[in-house]
Parts: C-alpha cells; sequence; structure tokens
C-alpha cells in the first residue's frame, strides 16, 4: 500500500472528507508524535488516528489509520463537529491557535487533549469538565505512562469516568444505553457498586482513596445483596438470570483476557473456524468481546481463515516455532500431528505460552477441521 492511496488532500478552504469510526480522534505530525499515536492506539480502543503521509509504515490500512497531505490545521474543522473528543500531538500553543476559530460553546465543543512531542505530559485544553477532557486526560496519561495535566481549580471529584472507564486497557461494553444514568448514579456520590471477575487491577487512576460510596466486589453475589443504586460489572462472562438485577442501572465491560488456541487442517474456512469458536465460547458462557488473542503454530501465520477471523474480531494472531510448541508440558502429545507439524499439539501449548499458565479452561477440543483450546490471563 503506498500513501497515495489512502491520504487526505488537504486543500485551501476544503473541509476534508474523514472516516469517522470511533469517538475520539488521534492527530499526530512529527517523527516521534506517530510513535505515540500508533502505540496509543493498541493501548487505547475507539480511537482513530491520523497522520502526516510522509510517516507512511505501509501497515495503515490494516491498522485504519488515516493519513493527509498538506496542513493539519484544514484537518481540524472536519475532526472538530465529528469527535467526542481530540487527542492531539502538537505543540500546545499551536494547537490553540488552530482550534480558537472553531470554538463555539462548551456544551458542544470537544473534549481536546494535547500530547507532547515526547509523551512525557498529557493536558486538558478543552471541555474539561462537560466534555469530559479531564478525565480523557488521566485515561490517555495511564496508558501511556504520561504525567496528567489539569489545571481547572474546580476539578476535585476525581472519580470514575463510565464512559472511559477501563478504555487504557482495551475494554468494551456490552450496551451504551445505561452510561448516562450510570454515569449520573457517580457524579452523585450514590451507593455504587464494582464487580470485577476478571481484568486489569490497576483502573484507579487518582491520587487520592476511592471513597466510600464506591464499593468493590470480587462476587455478583455480595454486590447483589449490598442493593447499590448502581453497578460497574467487569467480567468475561454472561451473566446469568440472577444476576441481571444489577443491570437495572449497570454497565458491563469486557476484558481482554480469553485467550483461545486455534489448529486447524490446511484451507479450512473463517466460517467454520468462527463457528467453533462461537459455540465453545457459548458452552462456557463466555462473551466474545472479552477474547484477546488467537494462539497457533507458525506453520499457520498465512492460513487464510485464521487470518480473517482475528481481522474481523479485531484480535492479535500470535504464532509460535514447533521447537518452542514442544518445550510446553501437554496431556495427550500426537505423532500424527508431529508428523505434519513438526509439533506434538498445536492450541494447547500456544495457548499455555501466550497466558503463560499452566491450567487452561478447555485443554483442547476438536470439531470437524478445528482444535480449539481456552485459557485465561490473570491479573
Amino acid at each position: 500500500m503506498t500513501s497515495q492511496a489512502t491520504s487526505i488532500p488537504l486543500a485551501e478552504g476544503v473541509i476534508p472528507a474523514i472516516q469517522q469510526r470511533s469517538d475520539y480522534a488521534v492527530v499526530a505530525i512529527t517523527k516521534h508524535g506517530v510513535e505515540i499515536a500508533r502505540r496509543l492506539q493498541s493501548q487505547f480502543t475507539n480511537a482513530d488516528v491520523y497522520y502526516m503521509s510522509k510517516f507512511c509504515r505501509g501497515d495503515e490500512e490494516q491498522r485504519s489509520i488515516q493519513m493527509f497531505e498538506g496542513s493539519v490545521r484544514l484537518l481540524f474543522p472536519a475532526l472538530f463537529p465529528a469527535y467526542k473528543g481530540l487527542i492531539i500531538i502538537i505543540s500546545l500553543g499551536a494547537v490553540v491557535r488552530m482550534i480558537a476559530p472553531l470554538l463555539e460553546d462548551k456544551k458542544k465543543d470537544p473534549a481536546v487533549v494535547v500530547i507532547d512531542d515526547r509523551g512525557e505530559h498529557v493536558i486538558s485544553v478543552l471541555s474539561g469538565h462537560l466534555g469530559g477532557a479531564n478525565e480523557l486526560t488521566h485515561e490517555v496519561a495511564a496508558a501511556i505512562g504520561a504525567r496528567p495535566v489539569v489545571t481547572t481549580a474546580s476539578d476535585v471529584q476525581k472519580t470514575i469516568a463510565v464512559d472511559l472507564f477501563g478504555r487504557r486497557f482495551g475494554w468494551t461494553w456490552d450496551a451504551a444505553d445505561k452510561l448516562t444514568p450510570v454515569s449520573a448514579s457517580v457524579v452523585n456520590e450514590e451507593r455504587i457498586a464494582v464487580v470485577q471477575e476478571s481484568g486489569e487491577r490497576q483502573w484507579w487512576t487518582h491520587d487520592r482513596q476511592m471513597p466510600d460510596h464506591i464499593q468493590v466486589f470480587e462476587r455478583m453475589q455480595d454486590a447483589i445483596d449490598a442493593e447499590p443504586n448502581a453497578s460497574l460489572i467487569i467480567t468475561h462472562r454472561l451473566l446469568q438470570p440472577e444476576e441481571t438485577v444489577l443491570l437495572n442501572n449497570g454497565v458491563v465491560y469486557r476484558p481482554k483476557v480469553i485467550v483461545l488456541g486455534i489448529g486447524c487442517n490446511r484451507g479450512t474456512s473463517a466460517e467454520e473456524i468462527q463457528s467453533v469458536i462461537h459455540e465453545t465460547l457459548l458452552e462456557l458462557q463466555f462473551s466474545l468481546q472479552s477474547v484477546k488473542a488467537v494462539c497457533s503454530i507458525d506453520l499457520k501465520k498465512d492460513e487464510v481463515g485464521m487470518l480473517d477471523t482475528c481481522s474481523r474480531y479485531g484480535w492479535d494472531f500470535i504464532t509460535y516455532t514447533p521447537d518452542q510448541l514442544n518445550r510446553v508440558d501437554i496431556e495427550a502429545p500426537s505423532d500424527t500431528v508431529f508428523k505434519y507439524t513438526g509439533a506434538y499439539a498445536v492450541s494447547e501449548p500456544a495457548v499455555k505460552l501466550y497466558t503463560g499458565n499452566t491450567q487452561l479452561i478447555v485443554n483442547k477440543r476438536k470439531s470437524g477441521n478445528v482444535t480449539i483450546s481456552v485459557g485465561m490471563l490473570h491479573y
């Protein structure tokens, strides 16, 4: 792919036709800025990345990165009304000059956050409270290991931003319909239950103790018994009927903790692979949204069905050599598999290598042309 194939020409006086896929846009114009933008894209989901075409790497189309040619100033009139927030890796002074003509009202303007070219500071610039820039600043800073800079004197709440919760870890939510009422409960300091069964534990980013009205539970039943006004549920499981009472005013977040090991015959279709994955996860009562990666042997690194499946769902595709796989203890080594692949097993040792765990949820299950193993990441 060439840069010309995907770049947006910015002609004077013409608003470019951008492709908005997410709520946030990341913009960079320097070599170091591009590195930060690409790193941020992999750690902070729900963000579209824009950078200058001269920094083309060749994988922009695959990563849905949009490039542009010309002055970045001409890009902002298109980005400003389209996105909930802009994360800009350009000097603060330059950003202020470029967005000044676009400012309308604090109730309408998007959140604007600036990152310095070395990625050391993340600065809340515009719409700190109503637009969520202050919380966005903390989340972005945590994602890239930078220092958040928030200057509004009234920024004293320091609580959970419901719509950004776990975003830097790649968490997604099941449905957005309760984001607003749950956010209201958090802001109004009502009784909040955070139920965490899996996923990263370092989600509290503030420099104060968690307030008393927010309680963290490891078990659903304990949260139900507490009768909270609102719930934030972090789990890879599908909720059982008796647990859905927490969704009366609750949001379910899906951490990326499920790892799939896949082995298949050459030429197995993506449809068959995906069918086995869906059936297996449904039996386990696990959410597809919590899958992080698919692992296999390097002989499968060009397997079309595997590549299409991972591309469709945005999963990492990791492969290992036969020598790496053979170093892992497995339940039932297969001479037949060794004959064709050089490894005594594929799906089971691949998941064990990725997760670092010797115990799997599913060691090995064969269905048609597909063998699948299921493991979990523990934090």
